[in-house]
């Protein structure tokens, strides 16, 4: 079953600050990635996946945060 990042965390009782710690990655990088605003490379979800002590096919990787589309004109 796949499961949200940031609910596989509050399930295990790990903070993304021991998130952070355990994996080695910037502590504002796994926090965008526990709320689903950044999708992080294959490299950190293994390492995730790995302090998790799961597949990295087992959780949800994608975005939650809507985003938006800003459109401009460009120097010109």
């Amino acid at each position: 079953m796949v499961t949200n990042l940031n609910d596989l965390c509050k399930q295990q009782g790990i903070s993304s600050l021991e998130l952070a710690d355990k994996t080695g990655l910037d502590l504002l990088r796994v926090r965008a990635i526990c709320l689903g605003r950044w999708t992080p490379s294959p490299k950190e979800r293994g390492k995730i996946a790995a302090v998790l002590n799961t597949s990295v096919d087992d959780i949800s990787w994608g975005h939650t945060t809507p985003i938006q589309h800003i459109y401009g004109h460009g120097p010109g």
